[in-house]
């Protein structure tokens, strides 16, 4: 019986290696766009919802006003009910005339806070007539041709790049680079590229979206209750017959930090369970998936050694890449069973806090409005 299930395990890797989109090669893959004519870059608007962001929001809005970009280019900052002077922060870093701040007006029902807040901005951006809108967080750091890389990708209706995230203490160490890789797994991005497939993905961090298309598809009130809302709105675009685009924006930089992992277990807590459509019987196959698929092959090592080590080692060869691309160690690979073991628990503590009324906390807001 160990045996069988050993070599199912090695089954399922062989598919994830040669059949679900080439997903881990993508930390590999280099970016193809190349970069439009001077003076043809289209007009844009970023707008960045921000609540208490104090300590990122300096650096955001720097890096937006230091864009090398031809075509118009404004920023909308959405003050989200901050305590902590973020919209003061944020017009003090931005040059005269590029920055807009507004306050949001207070929550309607079934609408979750973000979103209301990236609504609100919307509304406001639409009044210097863009043609995309960069939907960005406070704390993304750009490099100087971002909004031209992204603008390259013509034909597009959404186009957004997964941020490069803190690696630095040794929870981001042990568990960032995997967060991305389990991303990847979920939504290959060479299927959500693929017009031909149902598969729809988007990191919310940056994203540039093609204002017609959003207009069309009902704006942002169409998803205004979703907790994980860059992969709704890119469900909804696709839906509609509009062309997604995700890929790795290396320069493009997260700088919040988490300092320990209680921090990145909520971070992942926050929407585990949501992105399981809060059903207790998906919560119980992911349960028995992850332990079948990340823990058996070391678990039963010793009673079926030929494919449960073939296992942990296609699973070591699986990971090498996004630890190379975020500069770890090799020797992290063979401990992507533990490392999954955190964040099948983490799954499990939103699932949890789902049933005692806590789900999607973030910044002493609930936001899961949909529940």
């Amino acid at each position: 019986m160990i045996v069988f299930a050993a070599t199912g395990a090695l089954a399922a890797w062989l598919y994830l290696l040669l059949a679900r989109g080439r997903f881990w090669l993508e930390f590999a893959r280099r970016p193809s766009a190349g970069l439009p004519p001077s003076g043809a870059e289209p007009p844009v608007v970023a707008v960045i919802p921000a609540r208490n962001e104090a300590l990122v929001v300096a650096r955001a809005i720097r890096s937006l006003a230091a864009q090398q970009y031809g075509g118009r280019f404004h920023i909308v900052l959405v003050d989200d009910h901050s305590a902590d002077g973020t919209a003061e922060i944020a017009r003090a870093a931005a040059p005269p005339g590029l920055l807009t701040v507004v306050r949001a007006a207070p929550v309607p029902p079934g609408w979750t806070g973000k979103l209301w807040a990236v609504s609100e901005g919307i509304r406001q951006a639409a009044a210097f007539d863009p043609e995309f809108f960069l939907l960005t967080d406070a704390d993304i750091v750009h490099p100087a041709d971002n909004l031209r890389t992204l603008t390259a990708h013509t034909g597009y209706d959404l186009v957004s790049y997964m941020a490069t995230l803190e690696c630095r203490t040794l929870a981001e160490r042990a568990l960032i680079p995997a967060f991305v890789f389990f991303f990847f797994m979920l939504y290959p991005p060479a299927w959500i590229r693929d017009p031909r497939r149902r598969t729809a993905g988007a990191a919310g961090g940056c994203m540039l979206a093609r204002r017609r298309a959003l207009e069309e598809a009902g704006g942002i009130a169409a998803i205004r209750g979703e907790l994980i809302d860059d992969c709704a709105l890119a469900r909804l675009l696709k839906s509609r017959g509009g062309r997604i685009w995700l890929g790795l924006g290396a320069g493009t930089r997260s700088i919040r930090p988490y300092a320990g992992f209680s921090e990145i277990g909520g971070m992942i807590s926050r929407t585990a369970f949501t992105q399981l459509r809060r059903s207790a019987m998906l919560l119980a196959a992911c349960v028995a998936g992850m332990f079948w698929i990340y823990l058996l092959p070391p678990l039963a090592l010793a009673a079926a050694p030929l494919p449960s080590g073939a296992a942990w080692l296609a699973m070591s060869v699986a990971y090498l890449p996004a630890l190379r691309y975020y500069r770890r160690s090799w020797l992290w690979a063979p401990l992507l069973p533990l490392i999954a073991a955190f964040y099948l628990g983490a799954t499990i503590h939103s699932a949890i806090c789902h049933w005692r009324g806590r789900g999607g906390q973030w910044k002493g807001r609930a936001q899961a409005a949909s529940l």
